[in-house]
């Protein structure tokens, strides 16, 4: 029979209740500021929609058979997923660290998988909590319905889930918020901006394309305009295939670290 231990639930090697309160905590943590973490990204996207429509908009004619316009919306949206979900888990694990209450997550029976599970979790669900009413947003004002929504959702969740590791990663590298402010716009947003989400890839230089390619964060917003549109510069297959990858790899990297302590045991 599989162990049952009735007091942290553990029913066979997973403790469910302790993972279940983690993802709870870490959801809770962004609904409750949801000025934040809803209204300030859907005012950022429709502010860089706005602008970029103004600006460039009338003049830029139509990409891959699409409006401008029509064709960025997408990016933004999942620009604004990652960035979120990317969001969620540095600061949770860096609020922690300096506040010094991370022991709160440490001395649960928790394993180091159910932590960077609990914390992808709370990433996940953040990204989802945005980009809905994106998508409703987008429906709304620019008549856009999701060509594809079971291929777009998976690749919002995916796509979370690859920044929520990575988030990890860097909530435990940084030891105080402008060591984390310097991750994010280093290497975070320049992953998001150079990704395709203000242009087709084949509009670049062959160098610049080849480049192009190899960021991850590129085939999140491909694959999301995938599914939103049905247009894309690559694959959705090679997409799904290079965000499981790469999730795989930095959660492998997140689990090694909280499993090591790597800067989160004194």
């Amino acid at each position: 029979m599989a162990e049952m231990e009735m007091g942290t639930r553990r029913f066979g090697s997973v403790n469910w209740l302790g993972l279940y309160t983690l993802c709870q905590r870490e959801i809770q943590r962004f609904t409750s500021i949801w000025m934040q973490t809803l209204i300030a990204p859907l005012v950022t996207a429709g502010l860089f929609l706005v602008i970029f429509t103004i600006a460039i908009g009338p003049s830029r004619g139509d990409v891959m058979g699409v409006a401008f316009t029509t064709f960025i919306a997408p990016g933004l949206m999942m620009m604004t997923v990652i960035q979120n979900s990317f969001a969620n888990t540095s600061s949770s694990l860096i609020g922690s660290k300096v506040q010094g209450n991370i022991v709160d997550t440490l001395m649960p029976p928790l394993s180091p998988l159910e932590i960077v599970l609990g914390y992808i979790a709370g990433g996940v669900g953040r990204g989802l909590f945005v980009a809905l009413p994106i998508a409703l947003g987008l429906w709304l004002f620019l008549g856009i319905v999701p060509q594809n929504p079971l291929l777009a959702l998976v690749f919002v969740l995916l796509g979370s889930a690859m920044m929520g590791a990575l988030g990890i990663v860097g909530g435990i590298i940084a030891q105080k918020f402008d060591q984390m402010a310097a991750i994010t716009n280093f290497i975070v947003t320049p992953l998001a901006f150079l990704s395709g989400t203000f242009y087709s890839v084949e509009a670049l230089p062959p160098g610049l394309r080849e480049i192009t390619h190899v960021n991850p964060v590129f085939y999140v917003i491909d694959g999301g305009r995938r599914g939103m549109l049905g247009i894309s510069d690559s694959s959705p297959w090679l997409g799904l295939a290079v965000i499981c990858a790469t999730t795989l790899i930095v959660g492998y990297l997140a689990w090694f670290m909280v499993r090591r302590g790597y800067r989160l045991k004194a």
